[in-house]
């Protein structure tokens, strides 16, 4: 089995089907206090593993420092971001603007990690945007374009995307992937904690903090969140991007919107659409596509390493 693509396919389906569950969870929680209570549990969960023994991370305060930037990146500015401009703009456009995490992602790839996309390889990863784009135009129910500034912030999301991206494959030359993915937990629930606290000390009802832990479908978002979408799909993001380049990684959250429309029809009873199966059929074959050229463009180079350099 090729367990870094295994890896990637896996953080695409459990970020996809994270939606539906963010969704009704957001209806009874703002997303702020979402935050902090989802990543409290991925640090409690981390920390639980930790302590039985069943995961092993020493890092000192050195190393700390150096993980730090991957958590500004991801999750710290990459949800400001989302959850600013979306709450500026509209979903529909937060989701054709995180569309673009691929290109920004292959750019920042070859300008910092001097890695070469092949034109097929480039060619089949604007194609899984394209379809991303088809349906995030498709779905749209505000008019685009109403507030520059919710659309500049939202920018920010994919930036901050393409830049965990390249900086966790640089970083995975010295770091385990659960080791970046502890340090990243961790920051996240020192960031959006207190920032959660504050908000309910300014309305005046810090004693409500955990009053939507008895709403099962809080529990069910911070669950599935907090252990699934976080630990262990920002685990397997992080695995995939330490064996695979960041230029073949970056096709697959286009995967993620096409689960989230699956997920919305099987979950929340939602009707798929013929732009869902021309989207969805392009995203699958970009995927594939990045994905095999990308591949075959990396044996071709280790190829050419053993045999030297011509006589």
């Amino acid at each position: 089995m090729n367990y870094p693509i295994a890896a990637a396919v896996g953080f695409a389906l459990i970020f996809g089907f994270s939606f539906p569950f963010a969704r009704t969870a957001l209806q009874h929680i703002d997303p702020l206090h979402l935050l902090a209570l989802r990543f409290i549990l991925a640090t409690a969960v981390m920390q639980g593993l930790r302590v039985l023994g069943l995961i092993r991370v020493k890092l000192n305060a050195h190393q700390w420092k150096s993980l730090l930037l991957l958590g500004f990146f991801q999750p710290f500015m990459y949800f400001i971001c989302e959850t600013v401009g979306i709450q500026m703009t509209s979903a529909s456009e937060a989701g054709m603007m995180v569309a673009v995490i691929p290109i920004f992602t292959i750019f920042f790839a070859r300008v910092f990690l001097k890695e070469h996309p092949t034109p097929l390889q480039i060619g089949a990863v604007v194609m899984s945007v394209l379809g991303v784009l088809l349906i995030g135009i498709m779905q749209a129910s505000e008019a685009l374009g109403t507030n520059v500034l919710g659309l500049v912030i939202l920018l920010g999301a994919p930036l901050a995307g393409a830049s965990f991206s390249v900086l966790s494959r640089h970083l995975s030359q010295r770091f385990r992937p659960l080791e970046m993915t502890f340090v990243m937990m961790h920051f996240g629930a020192a960031i959006f904690f207190p920032a959660s606290i504050v908000q309910h000390l300014v309305a005046g009802e810090l004693n409500s903090f955990l009053a939507p832990l008895v709403i099962p479908e809080v529990v069910g978002g911070v669950v599935y969140l907090g252990v699934l979408s976080s630990v262990a799909a920002f685990f397997l993001l992080n695995f995939a991007l330490s064996r695979l380049r960041a230029s073949q990684v970056s096709a697959f959250p286009s995967l993620t919107t096409l689960v989230a429309v699956i997920a919305s029809v099987v979950l929340l009873g939602e009707v798929l659409y013929w732009y869902h199966w021309l989207g969805g059929g392009m995203i699958i074959t970009g995927v594939w596509g990045a994905n095999y050229f990308g591949a075959r463009s990396a044996r071709r180079q280790r190829q050419l390493a053993r045999q030297g350099p011509p006589a």
